[in-house]
Formats: structure tokens, C-alpha cells, sequence
């Protein structure tokens, strides 16, 4: 019994779903290294984004995959979090390190990521996460995520007339402010707990 256990619990870490998980955070040192190649800077940014928008897409692709095979997993529904916010936190960095983005929506929003996610953490082990739980104002701040961080890696031209690298700067403002505002929300919502606890 404890054998069958044993592998039951290692094949939780290989299944279909759970390495398009783990290639989300590979792509992490393979998008930084793109930009040390001795190669044109458009070819960077170009091979960058493409890498990018390739493995956020494993990020819907998983989860579809997990429920239609059958899948799902507790190991699986920790990883999956924690993979976008690593690959969304060191896409940031770059973008900083490349003067794309300013440092302040970077601190924004990585400080956003920790916070919550301890404050989700916490709730959880109170029994309280249901309070927390994913709400349309953070979704809608990950696909304009999504969208402002593929545009400034290409930083250039797009169709020969969309500026991705202006559009991108708005974009990642817009998703700073959408970062606060759900940051706030989830906030409001575990204060009741919170002061329930400390009384």
C-alpha cells in the first residue's frame, strides 16, 4: 500500500499538465538569456516575445488538460500559481533591467504577488479562503499583464504601425493601478476575518 502510495505521489509531478506547468518556469533563465545572444536587438526582442506568449499560454493549456484527462491535483493547483508569478515577476526585471519599464510598477506589482499570496496562504490555514478566493477584478489585471509584457519585450512596431513598446508603457500602468485595486478588494474582504481573530 505504501509503494502504490509512493508512486501515486510521484506521478503527480509528471503528468501532462504538470510539465507544461514546470515549462513556465524553465522559460525564466531561457527568456533572460535571449537577450545576452550576439544577435540584432529586434531578433532578441522578436525570439523574447514569442517564448513569452508560448509558455503563458501553457497557463490555460494545463488547466484545460488537467480537467480533460482527469488530472487535477493538489501539487498542480500550488504549482500553477506559482509558475505565473514567476514568469510574470522575472519578465518584469527584464523589462526594468532593459529600461522598458519603471522600477516603481515592478515593485507594484511584485509586492502585490507576495502580499497576497501570504495573505491568501494565512487564510487558508484559518479555513477562511472562500474570503480571497480569484475575483474578475484580478483576472482582468492578468490579461493586461499578459498583453503589456509581450509588447515591451517586442518593443517595436507591430503590423507596421501599432507601437508596442508606447502601448506596452500604458498598458503596464494601467495594470499597476488594476494591481492596487485588487490588492485593495482582497484586502477588505479578509479584514473581517482578521479582526474576528485578534479579538
Amino acid at each position: 500500500m505504501t509503494s502504490v502510495r509512493v508512486m501515486h505521489n510521484r506521478g503527480m509531478f509528471w503528468t501532462l499538465p504538470t510539465i507544461m506547468t514546470w515549462t513556465r518556469i524553465i522559460a525564466i533563465p531561457l527568456i533572460v538569456g535571449v537577450f545576452y545572444l550576439p544577435i540584432a536587438e529586434p531578433m532578441r526582442n522578436l525570439i523574447a516575445t514569442v517564448m513569452f506568449i508560448v509558455f503563458a499560454a501553457t497557463d490555460w493549456l494545463d488547466g484545460f488538460l488537467a480537467r480533460k484527462l482527469n488530472q487535477t491535483s493538489a501539487f498542480g493547483a500550488f504549482l500553477d500559481p506559482v509558475a505565473d508569478k514567476f514568469l510574470v515577476c522575472a519578465s518584469l526585471l527584464v523589462l526594468v533591467h532593459l529600461q522598458r519599464a519603471d522600477v516603481f510598477v515592478a515593485l507594484i506589482i511584485i509586492g502585490r504577488e507576495i502580499a497576497i499570496s501570504a495573505l491568501r496562504e494565512w487564510m487558508a490555514q484559518i479555513g477562511a479562503a472562500k474570503s480571497v478566493a480569484v475575483h474578475m477584478i484580478g483576472k482582468v489585471k492578468t490579461v493586461v499583464q499578459m498583453v503589456a509584457i509581450p509588447f515591451l519585450l517586442f518593443d517595436g512596431h507591430l503590423f507596421g504601425f501599432i507601437d508596442t513598446g508606447l502601448w506596452g508603457q500604458w498598458l503596464i500602468w494601467v495594470s499597476a493601478v488594476l494591481t492596487v485595486w485588487s490588492m485593495v478588494y482582497y484586502l477588505q474582504k479578509a479584514i473581517p476575518e482578521i479582526r474576528a481573530r485578534t479579538k
